[in-house]
């Protein structure tokens, strides 16, 4: 059931039965390393290249999230997925492996709640039982794609962000479980008039705080209904100023329930600038920690809102601002 313009009420609410998060070294260094199902050593995962080790880290993530489901790969219904590399091909290749409908998906960091909605809709609409849904992002990939490759050594300004080289998957399925997604609000795209690729926490903070008095509005509810509302990637730059939009809107949003996982996936003392950004922020730190919370009892309800720049190196070139996007997927226990 459509609720206002962009929210959408699952009437027979799908199960949210398990999640999976892969990272590397830079993300077992951080304060949430323990929230990550596998960390590998290094950010080429034993692979001949970055964009196949992005591969194999999605590879991973649908991997150990169809162990902890007691699924076969043959079980899934439909897997959607998606990522930052031209033409999403990490999220190619691995349906390429798991051989089963594919629905490939692109909302740049704010892939990982599209994913999840999508396997909402689908499964509560009577249209798969069993839906998979994934992302990846790869620092040295991102930056070589969107910026500058690493090895060139660019000084970066303080408001930019550290891609993580990270991957979050999913399984959504049909019947009653412990966890269940009750709504999702799709973003609409806004566009502030940023155009510098080194800030996109302050790009992307319009979309989000957009998403978010939408979701609020159309579903009718206070902020202070979920114990926790989760934004994508903004980092301190890009939360700073959320909250202050937040702010001129009236909307009482409160610090202790307001987080960004960019800003939480690194330490203070590692060098990420203003925290961390990627397809693979969210998808990681909702899928690890903020799941695991839920399991344990320590959550009954909470919003995750991933947010997407939906840039290009072309768009960049030719002086164009960056639009942005987020969607929101609401998770609350079953008791």
């Amino acid at each position: 059931m459509q609720k206002g313009r962009q929210t959408w009420w699952f009437e027979n609410a799908p199960s949210l039965i398990c999640g999976a998060a892969v990272g590397a070294k830079m993300e077992s260094e951080g304060p949430f390393s323990a929230s990550f199902d596998y960390l590998y050593p290094d950010m080429r995962a034993g692979s001949e290249s970055f964009e196949k080790a992005e591969q194999s880290m999605i590879g991973k993530a649908c991997e150990i999230a169809l162990q902890k489901a007691s699924l076969q790969k043959n079980e899934i219904d439909v897997f959607i997925a998606g990522d930052l590399l031209n033409q999403i091909t990490s999220s190619n290749f691995t349906a390429r492996t798991l051989g089963c409908a594919y629905l490939g998906i692109f909302g740049a960091c704010s892939t990982s709640m599209e994913g999840l909605a999508l396997a909402a809709l689908l499964v509560s609409g009577g249209f798969s039982r069993r839906v998979l849904t994934a992302t990846v992002s790869h620092n040295a990939t991102a930056e070589r794609q969107f910026r500058y490759p690493n090895e060139y050594g660019i000084q970066k300004p303080p408001a930019s962000q550290f891609t993580a080289t990270a991957a979050g998957a999913a399984i959504v399925t049909e019947g009653e479980g412990p966890l269940k997604l009750t709504c999702a609000t799709i973003g609409k795209v806004v566009d502030f008039g940023v155009s510098d690729p080194f800030n996109m926490g302050a790009a992307m903070a319009p979309a989000a705080v957009d998403t978010i008095i939408t979701h609020l509005q159309e579903r009718g509810v206070e902020p202070s209904y979920y114990d926790v509302i989760a934004t994508g990637d903004l980092g301190r730059v890009g939360q700073g100023c959320a909250v202050e939009l937040f702010n001129r809107a009236g909307v009482p949003i409160k610090s202790s329930g307001f987080v960004d996982c960019g800003d939480l996936l690194y330490g203070k003392e590692q060098p990420v600038f203003s925290g961390g950004s990627g397809c693979g922020c969210m998808a990681a730190m909702g899928y690890g920690h903020f799941l695991r919370l839920m399991q344990k009892g320590e959550l009954k309800r909470l919003l995750l809102v991933a947010t997407g720049a939906l840039l290009s190196p072309l768009t960049y070139q030719q002086n164009e601002s960056i639009p942005c996007v987020a969607h929101a997927v609401a998770i609350e226990a079953n008791n």
